[in-house]
């Protein structure tokens, strides 16, 4: 039986509510939404599938769980932090995903937790790029959540943030969201059972979305940085 106390740590934590910062980012969901003409209808369901299989299971758990793994050595945990840097091709999600992480982070500063003033000191002397995935897998190891609980935690982050970007972009109600993440909790979960290996590479694919970024980067009229 899961801790009652632990359960309720992970919850505040991953609850939308957290002042992280994730509200001004819809993970490329505004821009694939305004390109219906040239991609195809944009499908809430299909699209959290996609962040959910596409990106989330080989890129960002990935980083969060060796990030979790290296908590206690934060040279290795800036060495993680310097491959997703490295390895995230799309500018628009590059950035934002160091923007969020650094919202992140200083949320946890002012919470006091254990090494968000070591690790925010390293970004602002930039010897790590912070992103978010990283600072998910190091904060929550040091609040002492374990790692399959950290990894559901950054799956249903992932999901919900979008979920909540398409409610405020007024392309799904909350009823609809509600049903669109429910097609991908199996998926979310199979994800999070897989087993990661120490040092296992990142990969992702998502085409449509990093096309979709780059346009609205250059947009007048958005509501979210990508």
């Amino acid at each position: 039986m899961t801790d009652p106390a632990a359960l309720l740590l992970a919850l505040r934590h991953a609850d939308g509510t957290f002042p992280s910062g994730g509200f001004a980012f819809s993970q490329g969901l505004e821009a694939r939404a305004a390109l219906a003409d040239d991609f195809g209808p944009f499908d809430l369901a299909a699209f959290l599938a996609d962040q959910v299989l596409r990106r989330w299971a080989g890129a960002d758990r990935v980083a969060l769980v060796r990030a979790h793994r290296a908590a206690a050595d934060l040279d290795r945990v800036a060495t993680v932090d310097a491959e997703v840097e490295a390895s995230t091709a799309s500018e628009p999600l590059r950035a934002g995903s160091r923007r969020n992480g650094l919202a992140f982070l200083t949320a946890h500063r002012r919470l006091g937790t254990p090494g968000a003033e070591a690790y925010h000191r390293r970004i602002r002397e930039g010897m790590a790029p912070g992103h978010v995935a990283v600072v998910q897998g190091l904060l929550w190891a040091r609040l002492g959540l374990d790692e399959t609980t950290a990894s559901a935690m950054g799956g249903h982050v992932a999901v919900i943030g979008p979920a909540t970007a398409a409610i405020r972009l007024g392309l799904v109600g909350a009823i609809e969201a509600q049903t669109a993440i429910a097609t991908v909790t199996a998926d979310l979960a199979a994800v999070c059972r897989r087993p990661i290996a120490d040092g296992q590479p990142f990969s992702a694919f998502l085409p449509v979305v990093e096309i979709a970024c780059a346009r609205h980067a250059t947009g007048d009229l958005r509501l979210f940085s990508n």
